[in-house]
């Protein structure tokens, strides 16, 4: 039963992306139809605009705006965080029963989920729990990116050296996007442990997206590389404070590695 609930909560939540995606360059304005433009990407366009009358500069409006939101979800962040900290903390135990509940077939695979279920209950640990703070701040952040793509007060600005509505000339901003993108993602895997496959998966990723950051923030608008670089360096911020330990712990396993 619960396995189907999140189904659909997972084919609403594709369905309702989806749905915006296909409007990507569409103005947004109070008259955009839709509960995607209604509720989400409208409200945050308007919130941009009203900080915007406010401070009188546009360019600080999104780094406002996005400040703003990011301490809007911050909670579910942290809530996130503790989650795979915990679930980080039982994989020996976890990998011990796969050892011990190898065979394929029906019943010693029944048995391997009933003792997993088991050790969840005892360590008190919920393995959805990273998952649905994931589904609620997804739909918030895709919907500012649309905000900022989709609301045309933005791209008759500039701010700094670049206009906000073309790509930045210098590459400057794309640069910091890449760079602020590695840090953010190599912080967030500090202190957590994987081997084989998804050692190499994670390796991976870890360069393969900052490489993309740079590549479409130097064909996209400079609002979408401003919005980019100062939610990447909230999250630098953010995961300093409550990954603390495991940053200096890492540090200092990787100290002790290179004096041997």
């Amino acid at each position: 039963m619960k396995k189907r609930i999140f189904l659909l909560i997972g084919l609403v939540f594709v369905m309702a992306l989806l749905s915006g995606c296909t409007e990507i360059n569409q103005p947004i304005t109070s008259e955009s139809e839709g509960f995607w433009n209604e509720y989400i990407v409208y409200p945050l366009s308007l919130f941009i605009i009203k900080v915007a009358e406010f401070t009188g500069d546009y360019g600080l409006s999104i780094i406002i705006v996005t400040i703003v939101i990011r301490l809007v979800i911050l909670p579910l962040m942290i809530k996130q965080t503790r989650s795979s900290k915990a679930m980080q903390a039982i994989q020996p135990e976890m990998q011990k029963l796969r050892e011990k509940y190898s065979s394929k077939d029906q019943k010693t695979q029944q048995k391997l989920q009933q003792e997993t279920m088991a050790l969840f209950q005892k360590h008190g640990v919920n393995p959805l729990a990273g998952c649905f703070p994931l589904v609620v701040q997804m739909p918030i952040l895709i919907g500012f990116y649309h905000a900022i793509t989709r609301t045309r007060e933005i791209a008759n600005h500039n701010f700094l050296w670049f206009d906000l509505g073309s790509p930045d000339p210098i590459y400057l901003l794309p640069l910091i996007a890449g760079v602020t993108t590695f840090i953010q993602q190599k912080m967030m895997m500090a202190g957590t442990e994987h081997t084989g496959q998804m050692a190499a998966q994670m390796k991976m990723m870890l360069y393969l997206m900052p490489i993309m950051i740079v590549i479409f923030a130097i064909n996209f608008p400079a609002a979408l590389s401003l919005y980019w670089v100062v939610g990447n360096i909230f999250m630098i911020i953010q995961t300093y404070f409550i990954k603390g330990p495991d940053l200096k712990a890492a540090a200092a396993g990787n100290a002790g590695g290179a004096k041997k």
